[in-house]
């Protein structure tokens, strides 16, 4: 019994860093995403290119590297 507690125990608190470690990953493309705008607003739009070429290949799976996606190829027919 105790075994199976400790076993259900141990399962719930990897959850729980395994889900803080994705909230964190999403915060973080956020990040990413706000300052590669910022690079724009100030027309450094090559720095601005890095930045969300990074989110998308750090987190792709976020709606974030969508966006990042979206910003590069309006970059890219502006230039």
């Amino acid at each position: 019994m105790i075994k199976g507690l400790r076993e259900s125990a141990r399962a719930f608190f990897i959850g729980m860093i395994v889900c803080m470690l994705l909230a964190c990953s999403g915060q973080q493309a956020k990040e990413l995403y706000d300052t590669a705008k910022l690079e724009e607003l100030q027309h450094n739009s090559a720095h601005a290119v890095q930045l969300y070429e990074q989110i998308i290949v750090r987190y792709p799976s976020s709606d974030y590297a969508i966006k990042a996606k979206e910003r590069i190829d309006e970059l890219k027919k502006i230039k």
